[in-house]
């Protein structure tokens, strides 16, 4: 992917705090940047934007230029031609903007000087990579690392092993992850369920169950995002354990509303794009992926018996399809490429046997992501 096409898809992450407030495109002089420090450069030819920090010619940022400078009045409203370091763009079409052009800085969102947190992308230039700074709702360091090439990774931190608890709808997850949680220095992120029902006061959750082919579209892309924050997530421990990820939600619950003629096509080709975007240019890891193998039927006996409101539609059919799509991704391994290793564990058992599974399966899921 060209270095213009990542900044041009980096530039609309505009939802939820994920609104780049700035982004460098590197040259050979790019560096990464404190939260305190302008852009610096050298000074543009008449017309150009001119550099942040010092004067320039005629036309820079400081001071009055001839036409086409940022002032006064330029050629059919051309923002100006191409400049060294510190210049607004490359050539383009009179009227329009340019492209970016070396040292370029592209404003995107409200400034944000403050939060310091680093995005490095790209893959042709290995010496310092791009900058993009993010706001304080994903407050995660990406860098690039030789191990990912042309990924955004976390910078400046020693990788956590995470798991993935899979399963479907009343398996099991949550007392699995409650078991787990209550060992040392293991830091445990349930589904954002919460959210989910509360986007500024909308339930789109409630809203897909009731009318999955208008709202299907409007719930899985808020779920691939805040499924996204927690994947990039840096705990404190060294261990990170997920309820489900960003794959079975695609791979899962898109599919099946897709499959069962609930969303339309080009709801689906949407999140299928967005998907294939982040997995290919976002290193998302995964070290082992634990399946609780529950049966449609216990899974449906147990969520009447939790009333929640929200799952009050959901069908023994609905339990079947989600159960035969982990089935084939997971166990027959015939649908979607996995993202790590599966470890399965029956489900179907009261709570006493399965904490006394969880407690036999505890070397075994810490080996695999200590190894």
């Amino acid at each position: 992917m060209s270095s213009a096409r990542v900044t041009s898809l980096l530039g609309r992450l505009t939802v939820s705090g994920l609104a780049p407030s700035r982004l460098v495109v590197g040259g050979s002089n790019a560096a990464v940047r404190g939260p305190s420090e302008r852009a610096s450069g050298g000074p543009g030819p008449a017309g150009s934007r001119g550099t942040r920090g010092g004067p320039g010619p005629a036309g820079s940022r400081g001071g009055p230029g001839p036409a086409g400078s940022r002032g006064g009045p330029g050629p059919a409203g051309s923002r100006g031609g191409p400049g060294p370091a510190g210049s607004r763009g490359g050539p383009g079409p009179a009227g329009s903007r340019g492209g970016p052009g070396p040292g370029q800085v592209l404003r995107t969102g409200p400034q944000d000087t403050s939060s310091g947190h680093v995005l490095r992308t790209g893959p042709q230039d290995t010496s310092s990579g791009q900058v993009l700074r993010t706001g304080p709702h994903l407050s995660v360091c990406l860098t690039r690392m030789s191990l990912f090439p042309g990924r955004l990774v976390r910078d400046g931190q020693e990788r956590k092993a995470v798991i993935c608890v899979e399963g479907n709808i009343a398996s099991g997850k949550t007392t699995c992850l409650k078991y787990f949680g209550k060992t040392n220095n293991i830091e445990v992120l349930t589904e954002p369920v919460c959210k989910w029902k509360n986007v500024h006061g909308h339930n789109p959750l409630a809203l897909m169950y009731q009318d999955p082919a208008r709202w299907g579209i409007t719930l899985q892309t808020y779920v691939q995002l805040t499924m996204l924050v927690n994947h990039l997530s840096c705990p404190s421990t060294s261990l990170k354990m997920m309820e489900r990820s960003i794959f079975s939600a695609k791979h899962i619950f898109v599919e099946n509303l897709f499959r069962s003629g609930r969303m339309p096509a080009v709801d689906y080709a949407v999140l299928t794009e967005w998907f294939d975007w982040i997995t290919t240019n976002i290193s998302i890891p995964v070290d082992l992926i634990v399946y609780l193998q529950t049966t449609p039927e216990t899974c449906y006996q147990r969520l009447k018996h939790r009333c929640r409101e929200e799952e009050s539609a959901i069908s023994l059919d609905y339990l079947e399809s989600i159960h035969q799509l982990y089935e084939d991704w997971l166990v027959k391994r015939t649908y979607a490429a996995l993202p790590a290793p599966v470890l399965v564990i029956p489900g179907d058992h009261d709570l006493q046997k399965m904490l006394q599974l969880y407690e036999e399966n505890r070397n075994t899921i810490f080996s695999a992501c200590s190894s």
